[in-house]
């Protein structure tokens, strides 16, 4: 393909310009030397990426598009469409890594050439990694030269941003690319989750060696196993499965056995011999179509027939029947199928002959559907002669999630807040605990190993919540006197910080600038969160709307790029949502990195002050202006938010006033939390008797 023919959607120029999608629509608008769209629909256009490059290069809007933003518009803009292009650019990204000698030679040919000589040595590189060609199932197939021609100039370009980030990493972020452009369209296994379910099947009486993905998704479990020796996965999406087997393939070395196979995993089991170490599963939740009418009698149903809506015990059952004795699955379960009627019997069997070792509660937001907590199963092949174990572990890790500021749910459903390290480190060493040799025992709130005799009745509901001890009332009974004391106070400050009466005047009529184009003057900086990888907390939006300490964390395998960290004297605004709000980082925050849909204003202390630039960032009208609506969200553009031209010691009067107002607005936030803890605190002390009705 030509690298002329590459398009780019309007989200494409916008993230090219470090802008939103509004400033692209109102260029054209504004601008009759705008390119014409090539592509795309009335609604959804697109643009041919050399014109909007040098179009602009010429408004000086920017200086040159970073590689890795052409690499990924060519793979967005490929005519086969993105998935083919991922494989293509995976396999020719494999091939670099296993034979970094044969590139040049290979690069060296014309495209027609290329594409015939990376055919074959592409099928070589997949043959030692996957088995041969022929071999039933097989994920990933070498493409054939009139396949790969038109990828070249991808593929080129793919290995040059390889040469400076690694081809493993590159894969990441053109994968990730992929997943964030289209999130109805693949159900995702949070990092934090993958890295818990797999600890879990690491800790067992042997290691896991040999593990089996057989619902593999794009292989986030598959991937977080620390030292496999081999690693099979069952993916029913063939392009899925393809980016997926790529994927571990990169990220394992030759002496990792893979095997990766594209079928229907319960009607049509790729691996029926395997007895594996451990399995690890995210299967698709609440199937009625996974086979019912035609696997009546299928082996696999060794504790019992699935009803119809119980299509999680039948994975349940699939994972059981590929584990060798004594070996660790570890399922991630909706709620309901702890509890459903029709699933009690399989349950029941399931504790009597000791497979069930554990059921964990999540918090709400650990993984998609993210407004629920789901469950972990925790599962151990029985041995022929050992004896079932007489207890199962319950642990609760689902506190109920902090409202979003304002009364309103937050969007992520508080995935964005999720403290991954204390719930391993809860559900670990709960765990550790009851495999050695004194159990867990009673902790309220968070695990209890629970005599299988108990949880035999006629509902057998494992649902963590319903046996074990309730958390103690805010801390304790005795935490209410402290959690009063608190809000006295607290009131007490916010009644002395009660902004004084107002004096009305006319409206003012100020000579107004803009955010960009301060930014153009130089007076302010403007910086996008939510790229970058490594160690460290993460301001998230949450944290802005809530004016709370940094409570995320950034991914171990982002994008090959520096964070944004937050320095004091920096406004951070939120770009969703539709609500007015602006933080000025402050000494304790200083050092975070800067979260996704965030941006930050960094002002030059000698033309801006920030709390002035913070408080007029917050109006309602100058937010409704620079706001943009579309039918699922609101997006600010900062661009647009507008500020008056005053001096500095004027805008240093404003400033002082404005920080007072934040300081109020934090004491009344305060309050209402502690308010919440107190009222209760209170109807639980009184409901179990730890509180006198005095």
């Amino acid at each position: 393909m030509p690298e002329n023919s590459t398009e780019v959607t309007a989200a494409g120029i916008a993230r090219l310009a470090g802008v939103g999608r509004a400033a692209v629509s109102n260029w054209r608008r504004r601008h009759a030397d705008f390119p014409k769209p090539v592509g795309g629909t009335e609604t959804s256009p697109s643009f041919a990426l050399p014109e909007v490059e040098q179009w602009l290069r010429d408004q000086g809007k920017l200086a040159e598009v970073p590689l890795r933003e052409r690499v990924w518009q060519q793979v967005a803009g490929h005519p086969a469409g993105a998935v083919p292009a991922l494989v293509h650019a995976g396999c020719a990204l494999l091939l670099l890594r296993t034979s970094p000698k044969a590139w040049p030679e290979i690069a060296a040919v014309s495209d027609e050439g290329m594409a015939g000589v990376l055919s074959l040595a592409v099928d070589k590189v997949l043959t030692t990694r996957f088995g041969p060609a022929a071999e039933g199932g097989r994920a990933v197939h070498a493409p054939s030269p009139a396949e790969l021609l038109p990828s070249v100039p991808l593929l080129r370009a793919a290995a040059e941003l390889a040469a400076g980030t690694g081809a493993r990493e590159t894969f990441e972020f053109l994968l990730g690319r992929q997943l964030d452009a289209n999130p109805r369209q693949y159900t995702l296994t949070p990092p934090g989750l993958a890295e818990l379910m797999a600890a879990l099947v690491e800790t067992g009486e042997r290691p896991a060696r040999t593990v089996l993905d057989p619902a593999a998704g794009t292989g986030a479990l598959l991937r977080a196993v620390g030292n496999p020796a081999a690693l099979y996965a069952q993916e029913a999406d063939p392009d899925l499965a393809a980016l997926t087997a790529l994927r571990l393939a990169l990220h394992t070395g030759p002496g990792c056995v893979l095997a990766a196979r594209t079928a229907d995993t319960l009607r049509a089991d790729a691996f029926p011999q395997l007895a594996a170490d451990a399995v690890l599963c995210h299967p698709p939740f609440n199937e009625r179509n996974w086979g019912h009418d035609e696997l009546a009698y299928d082996p696999r149903w060794e504790y019992g027939f699935p009803a119809r809506t119980e299509s999680e015990l039948a994975w349940v059952q699939h994972a059981l029947a590929h584990l060798r004795e004594g070996g660790t699955a570890v399922l991630l379960m909706p709620p309901a199928a702890a509890s459903r009627r029709s699933g009690r019997r399989i349950r029941a069997d399931l504790l009597r002959r000791g497979a069930l070792r554990a059921v964990i509660a999540l918090p709400a937001g650990a993984a998609p559907p993210y407004g629920i907590p789901l469950h972990l199963w925790v599962l151990r092949k029985p041995g022929s002669g050992s004896p079932a174990s007489p207890e199962l572990l319950l642990v609760d890790t689902a506190e109920p999630a902090e409202p979003a500021p304002g009364g309103q749910a937050s969007a992520t459903g508080g995935r964005d807040r999720l403290d991954w390290q204390a719930v391993q480190g809860a559900v670990l060493d709960a765990w550790q605990s009851f495999e050695g040799a004194a159990p867990a025992g009673a902790r309220p709130g968070a695990g209890r190993a629970v005599p299988v005799i108990e949880l035999l009745d006629d509902d057998v509901d494992l649902a963590p919540a319903r046996h074990l001890p309730p958390p103690a009332a805010v801390g304790g009974p005795g935490e209410l006197i402290r959690v009063r004391e608190r809000l006295t106070e607290t009131l007490g400050r916010a009644g002395t910080l009660t902004p004084p009466a107002v004096t009305l005047t006319d409206p003012a009529h100020w000579p107004l600038t803009t955010v960009g184009e301060l930014a153009r003057a130089g007076a302010l900086q403007l910086r996008t969160g939510g790229s970058g990888t490594g160690q460290g907390p993460v301001l998230t939006e949450h944290d802005v709307l809530g004016s709370t300490a940094p409570s995320g964390s950034l991914p171990a395998d982002g994008p090959a790029e520096e964070p944004v960290l937050v320095e004091p004297g920096d406004v951070v605004v939120p770009v969703l949502g539709g609500g007015s709000a602006a933080r000025v980082i402050d000494d304790a925050t200083a050092g975070a990195a800067l979260g996704r849909n965030l941006q930050l204003l960094r002002p030059d202390p000698a033309a801006l002050d920030p709390w002035f630039l913070a408080g007029f960032l917050r109006g309602t009208a100058n937010n409704r202006q620079a706001s943009s609506y579309a039918s699922t969200a609101t997006r600010l553009d900062a661009r647009r938010l507008q500020l008056p031209r005053l001096p500095l010691a004027e805008q240093q009067r404003y400033g002082e006033r404005f920080r007072a107002l934040a300081e109020f607005e934090d004491a009344l936030r305060l309050a209402g939390r502690l308010g919440g803890q107190l009222v209760q605190g209170m109807y639980d002390g009184l409901t179990d008797g730890t509180v006198a009705p005095k």
